[in-house]
């Protein structure tokens, strides 16, 4: 009796191995380390937020609307809970995904303002800051692309054959991945003249 259940057992564990459990098991987990490391960086941007908004306060007061955009584009990522059960709920994953497109835009338009300021582009702090951030930037678009890269294996497993019978067994699904919001204006190719503009006619 226990050998045949050892055989059972070695039979079950063949069956486990070459209908693609394990692969699917250690692409899961991969995925969720390369979302945390997302997460990560993403915390490491917002952290920056403070005082980089703190920074351009003391040079460009008068820039309020665009210091309050930030401060709440801000205040809605942190809003959001980005535990490993958003990658099981594209909805929540889209939400998760605009909040940070939104709080990029703020920072694009504080950093468009900082510009009018030559103080402030000099100061040690805000030039450390911006340092920082695109540092932070960089560190964003590599884990996007790990996370981006760990989903594509992940989801091409769950729907090869055999594969994909053992993750409809299990009720393992796609996973979202990120996409671009203005997919639509940069699938349009830029309109280049080289033309002088005419001089207006007197």
């Amino acid at each position: 009796m226990r050998k045949i259940l050892t055989v059972l057992a070695a039979l079950a564990s063949l069956s486990l191995t070459n209908c693609g459990y394990n692969a699917i098991q250690g692409q899961d987990e991969q995925i969720k380390a390369n979302w945390s490391e997302v997460v990560n960086q993403y915390q490491r941007r917002a952290d920056l937020v403070p005082n980089l908004v703190n920074s351009v306060k003391g040079f460009a007061q008068q820039e309020k609307d665009v210091l309050l955009g930030v401060t709440n584009a801000r205040a809605k990522v942190g809003s959001i809970q980005a535990t490993p059960e958003v990658l099981n709920d594209p909805a929540a994953f889209q939400k998760f995904q605009a909040a940070q497109g939104e709080l990029s835009s703020a920072l694009s338009r504080l950093l468009v303002v900082t510009e009018n300021y030559p103080q402030l582009k000099s100061d040690a702090l805000f030039k450390d800051l911006m340092s920082q951030l695109e540092g932070t930037e960089n560190r964003i678009t590599v884990a996007r692309n790990r996370y981006i890269k760990a989903v594509q294996d992940y989801n091409v497993t769950i729907r090869s054959f055999p594969s994909n019978l053992t993750a409809m067994a299990f009720g393992y699904k796609e996973k979202p991945n990120f996409s671009v919001e203005n997919e639509k204006e940069i699938s349009t190719a830029p309109k280049v003249d080289f033309n002088p503009t005419p001089a207006p006619s007197k």
